[in-house]
């Protein structure tokens, strides 16, 4: 295994919110992914790599080994299951929460329920530990079109302010869990590069506490 530490990320908010955090640990990227057309972005220290990829591709990069370290939200971690990873961090950002959503004064429908979202894994658990019976079906996108073309009855999604629900006629129902980003390290990578992880941990921990 190399001494480089490579750490994963996602564009768009999670990137721009983990940046602060590593700038504290010395970290810094000497290209801009917004403008930049490579995937693995080199850094300021030369044995520190950046790879972007896709949020839910994340916690896979990092379980195999192809990332040593990742920041990823704590819904795509519940939807991967977080086998062969180690989540010591709770970074604190990219805040927003994980919940049910139906058309507005909409009762619940009788017999088997229709659940739209692209987090199959967490709505079967969360109806299986109700005891109910549903249908899940998986959507990449547009969550808030299924129940207003009759596709589904409810909608599992992350919502922030509840603006694009409230724009479609829908709100929010059952709370499922908070969700932020986390920090997420390799299990081999934590016992062959130990002190390496540690520190960038502890650094980014630090950072964390004085937002």
């Amino acid at each position: 295994m190399s001494e480089t530490l490579t750490i994963a990320l996602s564009k768009g908010r999670i990137f721009k919110e983990t940046m602060p955090l590593l700038a504290h640990a010395g970290i810094v990227p000497v290209d801009d992914p917004d403008t930049s057309r490579k995937l693995i972005l080199d850094t300021n220290q030369d044995d520190v790599k950046l790879v972007i990829i896709r949020a839910t591709d994340v916690p896979t990069y990092v379980q195999y080994g192809a990332a040593d370290i990742g920041v990823a939200g704590k819904d795509v971690l519940l939807e991967h299951g977080g086998e062969g990873l180690y989540e010591p961090l709770d970074l604190e950002i990219a805040k927003c929460r994980l919940m049910t959503a139906g058309p507005v004064g909409m009762p619940e429908p009788q017999g088997r329920l229709r659940i739209a979202t692209k987090f199959v894994n967490c709505a079967r658990r969360y109806y299986a530990e109700q005891g109910k019976q549903v249908e899940v079906i998986k959507l990449y996108g547009s969550m808030e079109l299924a129940p207003l073309v009759g596709l589904a009855d409810r909608i599992i999604d992350v919502v922030d302010t509840g603006n694009t629900l409230k724009a479609n006629g829908l709100e929010p129902l059952e709370h499922i869990a908070d969700i932020s980003s986390r920090l997420v390290v390799n299990k081999a990578a934590m016992k062959m590069k130990s002190a390496r992880v540690k520190a960038l941990i502890a650094q980014i921990e630090e950072a964390v506490k004085n937002k």
